[in-house]
């Protein structure tokens, strides 16, 4: 038989809310072979994050070409890469990557148009309506220049806290809280072709304050006619914020609304069997809800993410295919199954707070440092593991080089922002018990660290 693809097609329900039909293609012959051929056999894509300065490099751009049929540039989109200084662009690094997956075939998902960290220096210094007028042209030029290129953008990035429910406290909240629903009309404008989602991480868990705030959002805006059209879950997935067991509540509830849900920045820190089937249930929850359209892994080698030590992708450093990603192609095989009836209301239990690190878990420790950098700047994932006996509080050093700068620190407060910096532990990440792991991130301009930290437990 040829192994030209063959044009049988079958009609289904997209989802009782939208009240429309979606075309799926049946799998050619070798469709089950590949994640995105095996994705796209369902109406779906498999896609991963793509760093421009990989593009040369042979075994990434094979595990590329082969298995993925979506993009998402890791930083090249993001602010600080496309607008370094007010009102000029630069977009050759995303060029590349955008370049590349049209001569594939692959899709584009643009991230990000509006956010709070990532900001070039000139940006960070704005405030009120300099910089509400500055944002929004950020939104309309960079959407505007992908117009028919980039066929979804994450518009707004992580703007709720961590905890509580409410907005997180930035730059651009305080602009007014009517500043998300500008992003979205503007870049609604600028492309109306494109999907415009909400992009957050820590809304896995259907009984989260977090998960509800943004729920709550998104219906508003549906009733008020804000164009919104996805909602993407992060999904980094470790010993601190697991796979719950909820996720296909989350996926169906957020569906129900009438948006799709995209899988956007999918990892899953461990190894074996353990990390194979979460990968497979992540992948069937999918599977299950009908406007769940896609995932995206964040990142193809586990040496190519910013958790490199939790090794949490499909493709070990050398780029062989791992246990996990037998398992995210079997359940891509697999199929749907019926989608089960969503909630269409919050739990009336109270939410939960999403845990931010491992549970409590040094007297002497260690750090590593795992860099992920661009032209410009960089984000760091330090991990802090204690020594033989259990740690109550715990400070590291890093010393930065020359014109490097510290810029945004989360799960740490800094002392510093130059040369050798300070990182303390926060009130829920100190106790860390014998041989047991937390980590912190913070966001740089310049170089990032090339020093062996150092860690003092107390």
């Amino acid at each position: 038989m040829s192994k030209r693809l063959r044009t049988t097609l079958a009609l289904i329900a997209a989802g009782a809310a939208a009240g429309s039909l979606t075309l799926f293609m049946a799998p050619s012959a070798d469709a089950a072979t590949t994640l995105g051929a095996s994705a796209a056999a369902s109406g779906r894509y498999f896609g991963t994050a793509v760093a421009a300065n990989k593009l040369s490099d042979s075994t990434y751009v094979g595990i590329l070409n082969r298995e993925f049929n979506s993009v998402t540039p890791e930083n090249e989109m993001k602010i600080d890469a496309t607008e370094p200084q007010q009102n000029q662009f630069t977009f050759t690094n995303a060029d590349r990557i955008v370049n590349h997956a049209a001569a594939q075939g692959m899709k584009v998902r643009g991230h990000t148009l509006a956010w709070h960290s990532q900001q070039p220096g000139w940006m960070q210094s704005m405030e009120g309506s300099a910089l509400r007028s500055a944002m929004l042209n950020h939104v309309t030029r960079v959407a505007t220049y992908y117009k028919g290129k980039v066929v979804t953008w994450d518009v707004v990035n992580e703007a709720f806290a961590d905890s509580g429910g409410g907005r997180r406290d930035s730059n651009l909240q305080r602009t007014g809280n009517d500043w998300i629903e500008a992003a979205f009309r503007a870049a609604r404008a600028a492309d109306p072709g494109a999907k415009l989602c909400y992009n957050d991480y820590n809304i896995d868990n259907w009984t989260w304050a977090k998960t509800q705030a943004v729920y709550t959002m998104v219906r508003d805006f549906k009733s008020r006619g804000v164009p919104i059209d996805c909602v993407g879950l992060q999904s980094h997935f470790n010993s601190g914020s697991p796979y719950p067991g909820n996720y296909r509540t989350t996926l169906e509830s957020f569906a129900a609304l009438g948006v799709d849900v995209q899988i956007t920045e999918l990892d899953i820190e461990g190894s074996g069997q353990t990390q194979a089937t979460t990968y497979g249930n992540v992948v069937k929850d999918c599977l299950a809800v009908a406007r769940c359209n896609g995932i995206t892994v964040w990142g193809i080698r586990d040496s190519d993410s910013w958790r490199a030590s939790g090794t949490p992708l499909l493709f070990d450093g050398s780029g062989n295919k791992k246990a996990a990603y037998t398992a995210t192609l079997d359940a891509l095989n697999g199929g749907t199954t019926p989608p089960t009836t969503p909630p269409t209301t919050p739990p009336t239990t109270p939410p939960t707070t999403p845990p931010t690190s491992p549970p409590p878990t040094g007297t002497g420790c260690s750090a590593t440092v795992t860099l992920n950098s661009w032209n410009t700047g960089f984000t760091a994932t330090v991990r802090v593991t204690a020594g033989a006996t259990q740690v109550n509080g715990w400070a590291v050093t890093l010393t930065l080089p020359s014109g490097a700068a510290v810029t945004n620190t989360w799960n740490a407060q800094n002392t510093g922002t130059t040369g050798a910096v300070r990182f303390a532990n926060v009130s829920y990440n100190g106790r860390i018990s014998a041989g047991s792991s937390t980590e912190f991130g913070f966001q740089g301009t310049g170089t990032g660290p090339t020093a062996t930290p150092t860690c003092v437990a107390s």
